[in-house]
């Protein structure tokens, strides 16, 4: 092991490092990677597992990191066709673009492999940053998984930024840039319990994603407080899309269970669950009524406009990148190693034309 990495120094790893603990010369080494020589296969697994092992980033790279080139900013997303998150996305891509740097927009389609994969090549590529946007699954493997991606492009001079997902636990080197998604929910739920509604539908979302169980738990938090028993009979779990929305209520009606009012994850599970009100021959607002989360456009172009929880999305954006810029450009106290920020900003419940207090008692 090289005398560096013996005395504990965790920065980024050199081609010398990698000769030396792979036993070769520079030049083999350089052979491999450049993959423009023809080398032997044992070399070149001997060589790649050093390169594995010291999170190896070649000289190229680290020159660009070394601010050779223009800073560019990787944002992963696991759906780019998601609006929500296509908007905090824009916000990253403008902030950015103001600051002339370039952004690159990846989707992992919410599979661990491939953003690992994706991060590991942004890594490699030399950004200033990844951002990684949207609800996480609340898993111990995902603490550990972001931890390691954290520390990894750390080393390698980057930054990870997680946006609409909760703060890792720990010493992590990473900026979370979130939103009062507990306190929105719990606005709205106490908006539709003060126009006394309760026997109300929730749809907070998957019940393992932290998204969803903030909403759920802010929901919770309002019945509590209004001193209305929340029924477990009440919520119904599932993605955050129209077909969820509009099978999780038309079973509820099949079923013969008996609501008022539907808080709905997002506003486009709102617009499913009011399309099947609606196929039942129910009105909106007048047999029941119906609220979103999320604020994108949809919610104002839907008949009855929606009311909803307003997330500042883009605005999160604009903030993610400029925490960003602030370490790269600050220095001091955002320090390489330096454990993140967390970053919170505010809701607030936009009130449309889709709730009105129960037609009759239930």
């Amino acid at each position: 092991m090289s005398q560096r990495k013996a005395s504990g120094d965790v920065g980024r790893a050199t081609i010398r490092d990698v000769a030396e603990r792979a036993g070769v010369s520079v030049a083999s080494v350089s052979r491999v990677l450049s993959g423009n020589y023809p080398v032997s296969e044992d070399l070149r697994r001997k060589v790649m597992k050093v390169v594995r092992d010291l999170d190896y980033v070649t000289n190229a790279h680290a020159r660009s990191l070394a601010g050779g080139g223009t800073p560019t900013v990787a944002i992963l997303i696991n759906n780019i066709t998601g609006a929500a998150f296509a908007h905090v996305a824009k916000g990253v891509e403008g902030a950015a673009t103001l600051r002339g740097w370039l952004s690159l927009v990846g989707t992992t389609g919410d599979d661990p492999e491939r953003e690992l994969a994706l991060v590991n090549l942004m890594r490699q590529q030399g950004v200033a940053a990844v951002v990684l946007l949207g609800g996480a699954y609340d898993y111990d493997e995902y603490q550990l998984r972001m931890a390691r991606f954290a520390r990894s492009l750390d080393a390698a001079g980057s930054h990870l930024v997680l946006v609409g997902r909760p703060p890792l636990e720990g010493a992590v080197p990473a900026t979370t840039v979130d939103y009062d998604n507990e306190g929105g929910a719990y606005a709205m739920a106490s908006h539709l319990l003060s126009a006394g509604h309760r026997k109300v539908l929730v749809l907070p979302g998957h019940a393992e994603l932290t998204t969803a169980q903030g909403r759920l738990n802010g929901a919770r938090r309002a019945f509590e407080a209004y001193g209305v028993p929340f029924e477990a009979t009440m919520v119904r779990h599932g993605p955050y899309d129209y077909e969820h929305g509009y099978a999780a209520v038309e079973e509820c009606l099949r079923d013969g269970l008996d609501f008022t009012a539907v808080l709905a994850g997002t506003d486009v599970v709102a617009a499913g669950a009011m399309q099947a009100l609606r196929a039942a021959g129910l009105r909106v607002p007048e047999d029941v009524s119906i609220v979103g989360y999320d604020d994108i456009p949809l919610a104002s172009q839907l008949t009855p406009q929606l009311t909803t929880v307003h997330v500042p999305y883009e605005e999160m954006g604009r903030v993610a990148l400029r925490a960003v810029a602030d370490r790269r450009e600050g220095g001091g106290a955002r320090r390489k190693g330096a454990d993140g920020d967390h970053l919170v900003l505010g809701t607030h419940v936009v009130v449309r034309h889709s709730v009105r207090p129960p037609a009759q008692p239930r």
